[in-house]
Order: structure tokens, then sequence, then C-alpha cells
């Protein structure tokens, strides 16, 4: 069966040009490091952001003074080889770890310098999570999956809002299913909704497509593409596939801990050069 074509940003900048918002080391197609607040327009934001692991000879610098701009309302792919950071930096702006240095700021919130307390308040209202892993609850049913974050957050439900991210995810007919009887992509897009339910300022998503077959992985790139066109939503991703950041507004890729790629609406073939250009540096 044939998979539906990745949709592609209308008009824009050159797929190989630079993009306004991404900075940190030129590369190639990088733009020049630059820092203060954040730019307009921006759902989450980080500068000079440094993560390190272990001391002395052994030191990781896993991000490496990071500057970068997420849009609003922008499907952002996450790419690099194995150890370039992508995952580091997606879990420092997600609140899930801490940088070493540097800062971090969601919705004109500065992430880094929140109690614990705050800052798991902020993940539950403003910051939504996928996962490779779909983590539902297997006692729960779909629809009280969806609407856990709130439930834990003692938040109301905006039914309408519930409805409208079922009808855009298509799973009306398996609210009432647990996981166990759902198919993976169906999990995945319950995965999704939940994380949109709370209307959060951004969705981190992680690797959301690696347990899925191509089928399934459509469904679930198709939905989040949407999530961002049509209910506004901003998203950012990390993946290794290149078909799945295809679905992406723009592409960022990094090196060594360094932004060295800034790819807009950018093809497959695009993407595939930048990522072997990022395997050999």
């Amino acid at each position: 069966m044939a998979h539906p074509t990745p949709p592609q940003s209308p008009a824009g900048p050159s797929p190989r040009g630079a993009v306004p918002g991404a900075t940190g080391t030129t590369g190639t197609t990088g733009t020049t490091a630059a820092s203060g607040a954040a730019m307009p327009g921006s759902a989450a934001s980080a500068r000079a952001l440094v993560k390190t692991y272990g001391q002395g000879e052994t030191t990781v610098r896993a991000l490496d003074g990071v500057d970068v701009d997420f849009r609003a309302a922008e499907l952002t792919a996450i790419m690099g080889p194995s150890g370039s950071g992508k995952s580091t930096l997606m879990h420092c702006m997600a609140g899930l770890d801490t940088p070493t240095s540097g800062s971090v700021v969601i919705d004109g919130t500065e992430v880094s310098r929140l109690s614990q307390r705050r800052l798991t308040a902020l993940r539950r209202t403003r910051i939504g999570f996928v996962f490779q892993s779909y983590n539902l609850v297997p006692t729960l049913t779909a629809a009280e999956n969806i609407t856990l974050p709130l439930d834990i957050a003692r938040a109301p439900v905006d039914r309408a809002w519930f409805d409208e991210v079922v009808a855009a995810v298509g799973l009306g007919d398996r609210l009432h299913h647990r996981p166990s009887e759902l198919s993976g992509g169906q999990q995945q897009r319950v995965a999704c909704a939940r994380a949109l339910v709370s209307r959060p300022s951004v969705v981190f998503a992680d690797e959301p497509t690696g347990n899925l077959d191509s089928r399934s992985s459509a469904e679930v790139l198709g939905f989040l593409r949407r999530s961002v066109d049509e209910l506004g939503q901003t998203v950012v991703m990390v993946t290794h596939d290149p078909r799945a950041a295809s679905y992406a507004h723009r592409v960022l890729f990094l090196t060594d801990g360094r932004i060295t790629a800034d790819l807009a609406a950018p093809s497959r073939r695009d993407i595939l050069e930048a990522l072997g250009q990022a395997e050999e540096d």
C-alpha cells in the first residue's frame, strides 16, 4: 500500500538556505551565533546551552554552547549522528535534564531557574511529551490515558478541545479500548493526543515512530504535522529517520553538540545530503 507523501511547507526560504532562529557554530547552512533574548514568536529557546558529563579527562561535552529558537506553530526535527547531542538538547529544553550552564526559556519562563515543584507544574501544563515507548497506563482506556495529565493536575478537561484533538488523531471509535486492544500506531496516536490535550506551549517528541512500521509511522507523522498546521501546536521532534524529518517545516542538524545545519522545508534528498555531511564532519 502506498503511503502518503510527506507534506511540504508553503512557499518560503530555499531548502538549502539558512533559517533565522537557529544559531550556534556556523555549519553547512547554519547561521552565525547570536546572544540575548529569544526571538519574537519563539515558543522555546536556549542560549549558550552547555551540558557536560563526567570530570577531568573523561568529561564529555554533549552540548557545546547551543543557541536556538523554536518558532511557534512549526514542526522542527532535530537530527544528527549517534552521540551528537540531539536527545540531550531535547531533554534540556523539556526540563527533563539540567544543563551545566546556559538558559532555557519555554513560553517566556526560564526553565533552568525553576524549583522542582514549579518545574513539575510547568511540565504538566505547558510541555507535552511523546516518547518512543508510548508510556500509556495499561489499566486505563484510551480516553482516560489522554486526559491523565489534566486529571493529575486536577485541571478541568475542555471537552470541545478534547473532541477536536480526538477527531484530529482519528481515534473516536477507540476511546473505550485499553492499550492492549490497540495497534502500535493507535497507541502512539493516543500518546500524541495526551500530549496535546492540555494545550501545551510546545510538544517534545523523542523518536516517536521508532517502534512503528511504515504505515503506522505515516499515520503518526501525519497527525503531528496536522496538529501544527490545523491546531497551531508547536512540535520539536528528535528523529534519526530522514522520512520522518521530511514531514517537518524545518530540520536542525547537530554534530558534537553544535548546530551545524538548519534547513527550511527540506526534501528527503536535502535531508540525506545534510545528514551525510554531518556524519563526515
